[in-house]
């Protein structure tokens, strides 16, 4: 049975048991998170549009610290300590969160954005919204990292579509629990227990974290004689280096200040969306678990939608477009949306929109963009990577809010369409340079359309 399913995936011998442990990893990442999101956006809007423009100016700054914190953290263990270390921080925090909310709730204190509101809970609620929008990247850059560390090439473009449908249906999963709790009950614990859930799903993770790299420790052998790239790094072996590392790496390398181009982009013309999801959600529902519904409903739908995506049509399009024209259909997508938006203003095309835009980003962007770092030296792959993923990705978020501040001003999408136009085909060029960028780079000089497996699949997360 396993041989037959190993067949039909495009997996070699032994390959099978990896992408199911690393799969089952990515799920519990990513339902974890979708357990929080709904909680994180609600916080974020609780006090009005301004305010939530303010958090993300913090929530950049605390991303650069953050990253070279662990930039330095990286240069002293090896990946079967650091790892852990970064997903126990996770579970602490959240641990902290719930219990300061129980706190609050105990002395009779509401949650922010209600009428009885109290400073802590206003705090908590800032803290957590700052917190989660920079440990979310960090999260599933480090999980890709991982990836990247212990598959080579050849594997990565056959396996990780599969790998991203486990964290796909994780988020699925979380994003439509998330919703039915929150419609069932007005409680001022339901973000306590989502946070609680949350917790133990990276616990969860943290031990199929090391069951994986336990098991592609053991197969590694059988991949040194293998042409498509080098053979899974041992751990043990301590990456090295300083805190700035990661800086150096992305300013001396054209290569990887592409790829950090390319998530700048895709930062700011998600931010543009995010905000007139998010101003439509503050206008149509008044209470907290009403407003956590509704963006727990707009998750969900988009994983779902993300997961037919990634069985159907993702595996086809990479197979044969590759990895550079692959990147390209998002800034498409974008420019496409915004057009139809500006000739149809209406809350159901902005939905449409959000949802395809999303499950472009992730089904097929997110494996394509991802197999990118596979050439890279382990080094920069855990250094610059999250750099990248999280401190400049969340500078887009910070430019993309000011170019919605400035484009809302002037009230007009045929406006917004102007001003996308270039820049979408900016952001096309980039991601065809790339792929053929990563072409270059590859030992083995493989051309980007090696073929997926049927049914494959990719993900994440914003």
């Amino acid at each position: 049975m396993t041989d037959w399913a190993a067949r039909v995936l495009n997996f070699k011998r032994g390959e099978l048991r990896l992408a199911l442990l690393a799969a089952l990893f990515n799920f519990c990442v990513l339902c974890g998170y979708f357990f929080l999101r709904p909680v994180r956006e609600t916080m974020g809007v609780a006090r009005g549009m301004d305010e939530l423009r303010w958090l993300f100016v913090v929530t950049s700054i605390s991303s650069l610290v953050f990253v070279l914190l662990f930039a330095g953290v990286v240069a002293r263990m090896d990946r079967r300590r650091f790892i852990p270390v970064g997903y126990g921080f996770v579970v602490v925090c959240l641990l902290g969160f719930a219990a300061l909310l129980f706190a609050n709730a105990q002395a009779g204190g509401g949650l922010i954005g209600s009428d009885t509101e109290t400073p802590l809970a206003r705090g908590v609620g800032y803290t957590f919204y700052v917190w989660l929008s920079t440990i979310n990247l960090f999260s599933t850059s480090l999980f890709w990292a991982f990836m990247a560390d212990i598959f080579n090439m050849d594997q990565g473009k056959r396996m990780f579509a599969f790998i991203g449908a486990g964290g796909t249906l994780g988020a699925a999963v979380g994003g439509w629990a998330a919703y039915f709790i929150s419609n069932s009950t007005e409680s001022d614990y339901l973000p306590m227990a989502l946070m609680l859930t949350g917790a133990g799903l990276f616990v969860l993770a943290t031990v199929l974290m090391l069951k994986l790299d336990r098991t592609a420790v053991q197969s590694s052998h059988s991949r040194l004689g293998e042409t498509s790239g080098p053979p899974v790094s041992i751990p043990g072996q301590r990456i090295g280096g300083g805190f700035f590392d990661g800086l150096t790496a992305v300013g001396t390398s054209p290569y990887l200040m592409g790829i950090a181009l390319f998530i700048v982009c895709m930062a700011v013309s998600n931010t543009l969306i995010y905000f007139t999801q998010a101003n439509i959600v503050l206008i149509d529902n008044d209470t907290f678990s009403e407003r956590l519904g509704a963006f727990a409903l707009f998750d969900a739908l988009a994983q779902t939608l993300t997961l037919l995506t990634q069985i159907f049509i993702a595996t086809r399009v990479i197979r044969r477009l590759g990895v550079g024209w692959t990147l390209a259909i998002l800034p498409l997508v974008t420019l496409a949306g915004f057009a139809v938006l500006a000739i149809w203003p209406l809350y159901g095309v902005m939905a449409i929109f959000q949802a395809v835009h999303r499950t472009t980003r992730y089904a097929l962007s997110r494996p394509a963009r991802e197999t990118l770092f596979i050439v890279v030296p382990p080094a920069e792959r855990y250094k610059a990577k999250p750099l990248i993923d999280v401190f400049l990705y969340r500078g887009g978020d910070l430019a993309g809010a000011g170019i919605h501040a400035l484009l809302s001003g002037l009230g007009s999408l045929g406006v917004m369409v102007a001003a996308v136009t270039p820049f979408a085909a900016v952001w096309t060029a980039l991601s065809v340079a790339l792929g053929r960028a990563q072409t270059r780079r590859d030992p083995a000089n493989q051309p980007d359309s090696v073929e997926l497996p049927a049914g494959s699949s990719a993900e994440s997360v914003g």
